[in-house]
């Protein structure tokens, strides 16, 4: 009679007591071991694990763009679009785990929801990293993590440092484009705001795409970044709305309201205002 089992191979590791295994490179010990709920309510699992997987993603982001920024600065576009390509997937991925916590009914959360104190997403020191380095700079948001000191350096190194955005802007203005010398300039701790002339910078990539084709393509996969980013914003409304409704936040926002207004901002705006350029 047929068995229902797959014999071991002959070849196959299963003495790990002098060598690396799965679980040891992966430090799934301690990986495994993070979850440490706060209530004994069956859903907070989910929680943190949504949670906990959200900062992987986060740091896995944030190592591409260090990577992407340091190769436009090396007018290496080409690896610099595919770190962007990378992100773009973590994007989905970041997006696509809203739908598991959308599970969570307001019922389910309200069962444990108070033990969280004032914890809340807004304090994700990795998030506002990522945000700082698409140009959305905000040194405000660093008295947030003044508790937590090695959070807040990393921080404010960041907000000193170029964002993928200004980098971008300086690879055009080598490349011959007339993007303002001044723009590049500017306080690096304040967040980029739009401006008309990199609009015409911009708009003569996209009318002549067969001499720009390199940055053509970049232009549109920096729009596809952020469009990525306000998909995941969008769906993170939508979650907070359909789980608490309009109550305020954890950590003391307003809660819907607050998030809804973060879809206002923009990492790229000349991007997107070029669309309104062409073929006029």
């Amino acid at each position: 009679m047929p068995q229902n089992t797959r014999k071991i191979e002959a070849g196959i590791e299963t003495d790990f007591s002098d060598k690396m295994s799965y679980g040891s490179y992966l430090a799934l010990d301690t990986l495994l071991s993070a979850q440490q709920p706060v209530s004994s309510h069956h859903d907070e699992m989910l929680f943190i694990i949504q949670h906990q997987t959200s900062e992987l993603w986060l740091k896995l982001m944030l190592h591409e763009l260090r990577a992407v920024r340091i190769q436009l600065a090396a007018d290496n576009l080409r690896p610099a679009m595919k770190g962007v390509a990378r992100i773009k997937h973590i994007q989905r991925s970041l997006t696509e785990q809203w739908s598991i916590l959308a599970t969570l009914t307001p019922s389910e959360y309200a069962q444990f929801r108070g033990d969280l104190g004032s914890a809340s997403g807004f304090q994700s020191y990795q998030y506002r990293a990522v945000e700082f380095m698409l140009g959305n700079k905000n040194a405000g948001m660093l008295k947030v993590f003044e508790a937590n000191p090695p959070a807040r350096a990393m921080l404010a190194e960041i907000l000193r440092q170029t964002s993928i955005y200004d980098e971008f802007l300086a690879l055009l203005l080598r490349r011959g484009l007339a993007i303002p010398p001044e723009l590049l300039k500017r306080d690096l701790t304040k967040a980029h705001v739009f401006n008309p002339a990199v609009v015409d910078a911009v708009r003569v990539v996209y009318e002549q795409p067969d001499e720009y084709w390199d940055l053509y393509e970049a232009c549109e996969e920096l729009v596809d970044l952020e469009d990525n980013f306000q998909l995941w914003r969008f769906r993170h409304v939508a979650t907070v709305k359909r789980i608490i409704g309009m109550k305020a936040g954890t950590g003391g926002s307003s809660g819907v309201g607050f998030l809804q207004r973060a879809l206002d901002l923009t990492f790229f705006p000349e991007l997107y205002a070029v669309r309104t350029q062409i073929g006029t």
